[in-house]
């Protein structure tokens, strides 16, 4: 069972989405937040699997308290919510370790695949979210990014496609490798780049040049 909490200002957004997540089997909405600094008292209690954040909330906003919540609560995955053009958001809210992004009027069964995929491992990012990170990226100089010299040929191989928002599963079958082989790759990443997550690694890779818009 996939344990999930939603933060949200509205409270229509808020019950809209709990009604459809505890209607599927497999998913249990275990709390709701108003507000950012409700949130990360709620992640720490009840310690759920995924948390679905809006992205403007009173007293803390989303992304701060994505940041606090992925620093604290490592095993909680984040999904932004949002109503608004993401561009100013999209490169911050990964920084903060954000899993992905949904529309808040996402239909149903694309907010239950998300929040199994993000689940899973895998990152949420849709062609429009690629589209704003490949523009920030390319708006940037390129940034030295420290460790990125010391990656293996292989290493390189599995950041390319963990770039491209695949899960675990999704990048062995990708590059014709073991599940545990790609998570003691992915770990690697992690602890050579000095980043917190997928999500971050995903911004080192193209501060880096490893991926290369286009």
């Amino acid at each position: 069972m996939t344990r999930v909490v939603v933060a949200d200002d509205q409270p229509v957004v808020l019950e809209g989405f709990t009604t459809i997540l505890g209607a599927t089997s497999d998913l249990e909405v275990v709390g709701t937040a108003r507000d950012g600094v409700e949130l990360v008292t709620l992640v720490a209690a009840t310690r759920p699997d995924v948390a679905l954040v809006d992205v403007r909330m009173p007293r803390l906003d989303g992304i701060a308290a994505t940041a606090r919540v992925r620093a604290a609560h490592p095993g909680t995955h984040v999904i932004v919510l949002t109503t608004f053009d993401l561009d100013e958001y999209v490169t911050r809210a990964l920084e903060a370790g954000a899993s992905g992004f949904l529309l808040k009027d996402v239909p149903a069964a694309r907010l239950v695949e998300g929040v199994r995929l993000v689940a899973a491992g895998a990152l949420l990012l849709g062609p429009r979210v690629a589209r704003h990170l490949l523009a920030d990226v390319d708006a940037a100089p390129r940034r030295e990014v420290p460790g990125v010299d010391r990656l293996t040929p292989r290493e390189r191989e599995v950041l390319t496609v963990v770039a491209g928002g695949l899960s675990n599963a999704e990048v062995a079958a990708k590059l014709g490798i073991g599940e545990q082989t790609v998570k003691t790759h992915v770990s690697e990443l992690l602890r050579k780049l000095a980043r917190r997550d997928r999500a971050q690694l995903v911004v080192a890779a193209y501060e880096a040049g490893v991926v290369v818009p286009g």
